[in-house]
């Protein structure tokens, strides 16, 4: 069973340049061009050893690819050794065919339900999104296919009528939150607070609904 590891040791590690740890799994975006050249990406990752029982998640676009790596067990989600080889042979794939990493570009999307009782709000979302449990997490539900949002409970014990219900949560590299922060202020947003930075920064749109800007740093 390989071991897991931090966000930190991820990205401390040699040969990982291309790859930005956000909230779920390490994530890169290879830039192709076409169609053609990201399938023939595809065929290539596809072809590496150990994939079997240990597989990246990837989604093939017309101008490029995006791949995430994350361990999924019954008690564990996030990054293991695996995770780190795998990152190094896919990058390794990559320049041999030419083809470059924008790590910059990526990020992930988590929804967060305030609830007050999480055991009785849950099983709605799980039933109406057609998603599942995540084995090693009571609060959280997850996308069998992989592709939408996962939805995180986050319990409450009293009602505040300045705050939203429901917000988003969007994981960007580090390197990326201020450009985030300051995009979403000129758009015609706001700095909540920033008392929780740098693992995120809350902000809110002109009619007062909020988003996290959110990273990894400071999360191990």
């Amino acid at each position: 069973m390989s071991e897991g590891i931090t966000a930190r040791r991820f990205h401390e590690s040699e040969g990982v340049e291309d790859w930005r740890v956000v909230g779920e799994g390490a994530c890169t975006y290879f830039r192709t061009g076409s169609f053609e050249a990201g399938a023939r990406l595809v065929s290539a990752i596809s072809e590496l050893a150990g994939l079997d029982d240990h597989h990246p998640d990837v989604d093939l676009r017309h101008d490029g690819v995006i791949v995430r790596l994350i361990t999924v067990r019954p008690d564990y989600y996030g990054l293991s050794e695996r995770d780190l080889e795998l990152a190094r042979k896919i990058s390794t794939v990559a320049r041999k065919l030419g083809v470059s990493a924008e790590p910059a570009r990526v990020q992930t999307v988590l929804v967060t339900i305030d609830a007050f009782d999480i055991q009785k709000v849950k099983p709605f979302w799980r039933a109406v999104l057609g998603y599942q449990d995540r084995d090693d997490s009571p609060e959280d539900l997850v996308d069998p296919l992989g592709r939408g949002a996962s939805i995180w409970f986050q319990k409450i014990g009293a009602p505040d009528p300045q705050v939203n219900r429901i917000h988003l949560d969007i994981w960007v590299p580090p390197d990326q939150a201020q450009v985030r922060i300051a995009a979403a202020i000129a758009a015609g947003g706001r700095l909540v607070t920033d008392q929780y930075a740098p693992a995120w920064w809350t902000l809110a749109d002109p009619e007062g609904n909020l988003a996290d800007v959110a990273t990894t740093t400071s999360r191990d």
